[in-house]
Parts: C-alpha cells; structure tokens; sequence
C-alpha cells in the first residue's frame, strides 16, 4: 500500500510519501539508542514540564489536527476535534503521576532492605492504526516517554500527515530529536526493524492477522510485545434496562468513528420480552443517520478508509444475507463519490456466518433475541474474540454475573465501552494481551527491577 494522503470522502489523492531507506533507517534507529541513554536519566520534573507543553500545544492547534484526521481517515471534524481534545487528557495524566508510578515499591522480606525500582527498557517500536490517528499514538507515547523510553513510530499508510504531526508537537514541547521519531515505511519493512537488536520491545494496534505477524516476529527475537487487536464486542440489554438510552446509545455505539472502532458494539443481545420494542426504534435511528461530508457539522456518519473497505464490508453483509440472516436496513454501498455505507441492521443471524462472530469495521450491526440472562452470558463469550463488552441492566445480580462472567478485557455496565488514560485498555483471547494506559499501561515497558540490600 502506498503511503498517501487520499480523502476517503472524495477518493482525490491529496499528497504521496517516499519510503524511508534503509540508510534512512538505520540514522534513526542509531539516533533513539543515543537518545534513549540521556532520557533515561532526565529528571522526571524535566519530562513532565515537555509533556505539558506537548498538552498545550495540542489544545492549541486542536482544529488544525482535526482537520487533519477527517482529510485523511474520514471521521467527523467535530469527533476528530474531539480525539485530538483527548490526547491531552492522557498527556497530563503520565506527567502528574509519573513519579508515583515509577516510585520504588518498598517489599518487607526481612532484609535491610528490598524494593522494586522500576525502569525504562530502551527504544520501543509502536505499530499504529488509522481508526484513530492521534489517540492511539498519544496513549503509547505520552506513558513511554514519562518512563524514559523513546519510540518509533510506524504509523498507518494513510495517515502519514499525522504521524508527522505528532512527532513534530513532541519535538515543539521541547523532548530531544530521537525520543520520538516517525518512521515512513511500508509493512514490509517492520520485520526487519523489530528484527534490530537494538529494538527492545513493540507495541501493535490493529488487525488479528497484523498481531499475529508482529507477534510471532517478537517472539522468536525474544522481545516484550503488546497487541491490541480486533473485537466483536456485545452490547446486551435486558429488560430492567432504561431502554430509551440503551437505543441511544447502542447507535453511538455502533456508529461511533464511523462504524470503525474496535470497541465499537457490534453484536446486540437484547432479552426477549424487549427485542421488538427495542429493534423497531434501534433500526428508526440507525435509518435517521445523517451520512456525507465528514467536514459538515449536521453529518453524523462519514465515510469508511478506502474502497477496500466498502467491498470487504459488503462482501460480508451479502454473505450473512445468502446464509440466511434478514435484513432490516441498508446493506448496500452507497452510489455517490467517496467510500460510503448504508447503515445497516441484520437480525437472524446464523452462527456460520460473518455477522455472527467476525469485526465488522464499518455501520452493520447485528442484533440477537435471547430467553435469559444465561443465553446472553453464552452467546456473547461465542466469539474468539474479548475486547470489550456492555451491559444494560439495573438489577445488581445481572450486573455482577455479567462483571464476573463476560469474556473481556472492559467490561461497562449501563455505559458504552470507552477508553480513559485512567484505567488499563486492552483484551483476552484473540483481542490481544497486554494492557495500555493507567498503571498496568505504562510498566508493560518498564523494568521491574527486584532489589535486595542484605
């Protein structure tokens, strides 16, 4: 895939990139080992006061980032605004309390002393995806380098005006050349980057098939990896719920980035005694999206990525139908410039096709009838995947089986699953392992050191 700004709105190609050579590579590879040896040493009051600023600026040119986003991915300006709003969130997080997550955690042994001392690990590759340019990089960064760590960045082939963006605002807040670097390559280049030596861990938010790769190559070179992978998450109402808001927010949470989001409700097991009531007003609203140019501020849905995206989606739908799934709205590509899709809601899904238990990265939703809250436990672990889950219901013994027995990494009663710099994001099973963001976030890639003063 070429790296290229091409509007997804428009299909026009607005700028193209030249991939980094290997030379190229390897100055700026040499350039974060050098770095990373007098970050590692910078005082904290030092990363914090550039983390701030990289928050100010931010705030600052907020639109100006935005814009970006939208012409490049094709989210709403106003959740593209939003987005970049966010990224400051996390930034100021890790710089208030990066000294107490890094702070030497005292262990009563019987020793003189013993503590762990926790310490950055070196230069850290971060294999990003377009769905959200700017936050997912941000929540790898902002932590990475309050430890002491530097990172290269291999970005999106789509976004590559963002991913120069963000290494320019590090590199205005005042950190050194090489903590954070963008590196403008394609996919087939990442193996041998992580195949450097010098390379001590990855990080990856993407597709099942992009972990897997990444994974196995961190594994035979013996290096820390964390994956953040794909979701098919469920979004289960049950009759106690405030169904008003369970429909409201079932369609944000379908149609949140456009239908593209990991976290996005895909599956929705609603209780029988509901279902009908439920559907009819979920498919009024779905059918009510105001869908065109992302830059306009009464659009609500925007386009997909690429064309690829349109036709896998489709090609999925169309499959669904053929098995034997109806269909209630939409299913179909829009016939208009740019990479539009009818929002779209099946029901009667089959367990052997694609709606039932594949991401559909895009607005098809499907929704389940069930007896109990047994057949929504089962049903919504019935997927390899354990990324989030939702759960609508104001019976507290619901609320904790559900807690207790749904096969995620988040679990969100009576709220759509989010992320926050607050709390650890990640999840089970084929979703990934690893966490991002809150304590767990930040020491995956520090070293947790055992001390031991006799």
């Amino acid at each position: 895939m070429a790296i290229a700004t091409i509007n997804p709105a428009t299909g026009e190609l607005i700028k193209t990139f030249q991939s980094l050579s290997e030379p190229e590579i390897e100055k700026k590879i040499q350039l974060a080992v050098s770095t990373f040896k007098a970050e590692r040493k910078t005082p904290f009051a030092e990363r914090s006061r550039r983390m701030l600023k990289a928050a100010e600026i931010i705030e600052r040119d907020k639109e100006k980032f935005g814009h970006l986003m939208t012409l490049e991915m094709g989210k709403t300006y106003k959740s593209a605004v939003a987005e970049a709003a966010k990224c400051t969130t996390a930034c100021r997080y890790y710089a208030e309390n990066i000294e107490k997550f890094m702070a030497d955690e005292v262990v009563e042994t019987g020793a003189r002393k013993s503590f762990i001392r926790y310490q950055p690990i070196g230069p850290i590759l971060a294999v990003m995806p377009w769905n959200f340019p700017f936050w997912q990089v941000i929540r790898f960064a902002a932590p990475a380098l309050m430890a002491g760590n530097v990172g290269l960045l291999k970005h999106a082939s789509n976004v590559p005006q963002c991913a120069l963006a963000i290494e320019s605002i590090f590199l205005e807040a005042g950190f050194p050349e090489g903590a954070f670097q963008t590196l403008l390559i394609g996919s087939s280049q990442v193996d041998a980057v992580l195949n450097d030596p010098r390379i001590v861990a990855a990080t990856l938010t993407g597709s099942e098939q992009a972990g897997i790769q990444v994974g196995v190559g961190a594994a035979k070179r013996i290096k820390k990896v964390v994956l953040e992978l794909g979701g098919s998450d469920p979004f289960i109402v049950m009759p106690s719920a405030d169904l008003e808001l369970a429909v409201s927010i079932a369609v944000q949470a379908r149609v949140q980035n456009n239908g593209q989001s990991c976290i996005a409700a895909k599956r929705f097991i609603v209780a029988e005694p509901i279902a009908e009531e439920f559907e009819r007003k979920f498919v009024s609203k779905m059918q009510s999206l105001q869908v065109g140019d992302p830059f306009d501020e009464k659009t609500e849905l925007g386009p997909l990525a690429n064309p690829e995206a349109v036709k896998g989606l489709d090609a999925d739908v169309q499959k669904t139908v053929a098995a034997g799934a109806k269909l209630l709205t939409g299913g179909y590509p829009l016939q208009r410039k740019g990479n539009f899709y009818a929002p779209t809601v099946l029901t009667n899904v089959p367990r052997d096709s694609p709606a039932y238990s594949e991401e559909f990265f895009g607005p098809v939703a499907s929704i389940f009838r069930v007896k109990d809250q047994d057949e929504a436990v089962r049903l919504a672990n019935d997927v390899r995947f354990g990324l989030g889950a939702s759960a609508w219901t104001n019976d507290e013994s619901e609320q904790q089986r559900f807690i207790n027995e749904l096969e995620a990494g988040m679990v969100f009663i009576n709220k759509m699953v989010a992320s926050d710099p607050r709390i650890p994001f990640g999840g089970v099973k084929h979703s990934g392992h690893g966490r991002e963001l809150g304590l767990v976030g930040i020491r995956e890639f520090l070293n947790a050191k055992t001390v031991w003063v006799a």
